[in-house]
């Protein structure tokens, strides 16, 4: 056996190993408690800069989340989710100017978008195609200059600004260490919501309505009424992201809602995951870091940067980051040629058993399959001359 082959197959059996380990009942449990510890212990370890840029992105990553729910379960263009956020940013930080009890402000700063939401998706549901993209691009549009005018809710144009992070005296913890923990856990909440949401019969009934509207109402599924379900949960989740933009920016004004910060948002979606729990958050995780980056490289070609880096994680992973395990997956399997036979390094065909009762085992016809039957026979009186080589080259006659 050659070097080669070795290696490859001693890839394959990695592979498979690991592939039964994954399946074991007790590996998800220790997972997500290695991931619980992990996330507990972080923000005492991390500086206060670390703790405050995770937060922003449990935050987008929240945002993000709302719009899949909407684009990516259900298959509707929706480009106004930046307005449910600073919809609930401006209702948190009027309450809490207000000085609202912070629970009503937090219920209120998801209750109000979702019934903007509502509002909106009862006519704008019964579009189709690209018309319900063109009335969510005119939300950011109207909402921009609307909350410029409305200077006794929102402060103007100089915005309004709400401080209500501090710590209690009881936790001993510094204003970022809570920060983060209290959106983490907000955040997971909502994370956990949306993940039951969207694996039960509604998030069936979305990917029924997002495959094909006809089939859906064949089978008693109204896509109406879940196009709009699906856009009212999208408000609130939004909502709720404004309120934990409140808390950790503890700023707001116009600006939050402009229309490139909702394209943005878009394209954090498209490049984490659309239809995935995990791609939210590295969508989160796109918004927060990639401008930090590409404004350290070049501030001149911050939006060439961005777009290149669209346009590459597009070309290479279609379905976003979060499909980039599966994609090494499946080169580490071509590597180790356990799927295509006559592959170089692939691994030896099964053996064939020869002599008469092998011969007889294998042309034991039956009445099922008799085509199939004479197939091989004719495919075996032609020899090994009539396949085609592994290398792609054409047989020589």
């Amino acid at each position: 056996m050659s070097n080669t082959t070795r290696k490859t197959n001693t890839g394959a059996i990695a592979i498979a190993n690991a592939e039964g380990i994954t399946k074991r009942p007790w590996f998800t449990p220790v997972v997500i408690a290695v991931v619980a510890v992990v996330i507990l212990a972080l923000p005492l370890m991390l500086p206060e800069l670390a703790n405050q840029t995770l937060a922003r992105v449990v935050v987008f990553a929240v945002a993000v989340l709302g719009l899949n729910v909407v684009m990516g379960y259900t298959g509707q263009v929706s480009l106004g989710q930046i307005f449910f956020l600073g919809l609930g940013a401006y209702v948190t930080a009027y309450g809490e100017e207000q000085g609202w009890h912070i629970v009503i402000t937090f219920l209120l700063s998801m209750i109000i978008p979702g019934l903007v939401g509502l509002l909106i998706a009862l006519p704008a549901a019964r579009l189709g195609g690209l018309a319900i993209a063109m009335v969510t691009i005119a939300l950011p549009i109207i909402g921009l200059p609307l909350a410029k005018r409305m200077g006794d809710f929102t402060g103007g144009s100089q915005g309004i600004s709400a401080s209500f992070g501090q710590a209690p005296d009881w936790t001993g913890l510094y204003k970022d260490q809570w920060q983060l923990y209290v959106v983490l856990i907000i955040g997971a909440a909502a994370f956990l919501l949306t993940r039951n949401l969207v694996r039960g019969k509604y998030g069936r009934a979305f990917a029924i309505v997002k495959g094909n509207e006809n089939v859906a109402k064949s089978m008693g599924i109204s896509p109406y009424n879940y196009k709009v379900l699906a856009f009212t949960v999208a408000s609130i989740i939004g909502g709720l992201s404004g309120f934990l933009y409140m808390f950790v920016v503890e700023y707001t004004s116009p600006e939050t809602m402009a229309f490139h910060h909702s394209i943005t948002l878009l394209a954090a979606m498209v490049i984490g995951g659309a239809g995935s729990i995990v791609g939210s958050v590295i969508g989160g995780a796109y918004y927060v870091f990639v401008p930090q980056l590409t404004n350290a490289i070049n501030p001149n070609a911050t939006a060439l940067l961005q777009g290149i880096i669209l346009l590459v994680v597009l070309f290479v992973l279609p379905g976003g980051v979060v499909t980039l395990p599966r994609l090494i997956k499946r080169l580490t399997r071509r590597r180790g040629g356990g799927s295509r036979p006559g592959a170089p390094g692939a691994a030896p065909p099964p053996a064939v058993p020869t002599g008469p009762e092998g011969a007889a085992g294998l042309a034991k016809p039956t009445a099922s399959t008799p085509s199939s039957s004479s197939t091989t026979a004719s495919s075996d009186e032609g020899g090994a001359s009539t396949r085609p080589p592994s290398d792609g080259t054409t047989p020589e006659r």
